[in-house]
C-alpha cells in the first residue's frame, strides 16, 4: 500500500513513518492488488491529544477513519482497527448473498422496470464514468459504500458492462447488457 503521511503542527519522524507503514500494511490482505492502493494519513497535534485521520482509496470504495488519542501510536492502532472493521462489515454483509437471488429478483421485476423506463425524462446532469472490472459482490459493496442507488461496472466473468441497483423492496437488481 502506498502511504502518504503528513503532519500538521508536528514533524513526522522516521519511527512514526515506519510504524504507520507497518500498521497500514495489515490492510493489504483485504485487497488483490494492494500496491496500487493509496492511503493518506494526516496527523494533527492539539493541546492534549493527537488526531489521526486515514483515507484509503480502495477498489471497494473510499474508506475513512479518524481517532483522537493522547498518544500517536494508540491513535494509529485504533484507526487501523476501525478501517478493518469497515472492510470486514462490507465483506460479511455481501458474502452471504448469492448471485442467483439477484438474477431471480431481476427477472420477476423486469416488467415493472420496462414500464418505468417508458416515461420520458430529461437528463439533468451528464457524468462520464469508467466501468471498472469487478465481480457482482464487489460492485454491490461499492454501491453501498458510496450510498448510491445503482453502480455501473464491467462484469469480470462476461467482460460486459452491467448495472447493479437497489430495489424499492430492499433487494438488489442486476441489469446485464445483451447485444443484438
Amino acid at each position: 500500500m502506498l502511504t502518504n503521511i503528513q503532519g500538521k503542527n508536528v514533524q513526522i519522524t522516521d519511527a512514526m513513518r515506519e510504524r504507520a507503514d507497518k500498521k497500514l500494511s495489515v490492510l493489504d490482505k483485504y485487497f488483490k492488488d494492494a500496491d496500487a492502493i493509496g492511503a493518506r494519513l494526516l496527523v494533527k497535534i492539539y493541546n492534549d491529544h493527537h488526531k489521526v485521520e486515514v483515507t484509503v482509496d480502495a477498489p471497494i470504495g473510499l474508506l475513512r477513519a479518524e481517532v483522537r488519542e493522547k498518544d500517536f501510536y494508540n491513535a494509529l492502532d485504533r484507526v487501523v482497527d476501525k478501517l478493518e472493521d469497515q472492510i470486514r462489515r462490507q465483506k460479511t454483509k455481501y458474502s452471504k448473498k448469492q448471485r442467483e437471488k439477484l438474477s431471480i429478483a431481476f427477472l420477476e421485476n423486469m416488467e415493472k422496470m420496462e414500464e418505468a423506463n417508458s416515461v420520458e425524462t430529461k437528463p439533468v446532469r451528464t457524468k462520464t464514468i469508467v466501468a471498472t472490472k469487478l465481480d457482482l459482490t464487489t460492485a454491490i459493496m461499492n454501491m453501498e459504500l458510496l450510498n448510491h442507488d445503482f453502480y455501473v461496472y464491467t462484469d469480470d466473468e462476461t467482460d460486459e458492462v452491467a448495472v447493479v441497483y437497489r430495489r424499492v423492496d430492499g433487494g438488489y437488481g442486476l441489469l446485464e447488457i445483451e447485444k443484438e
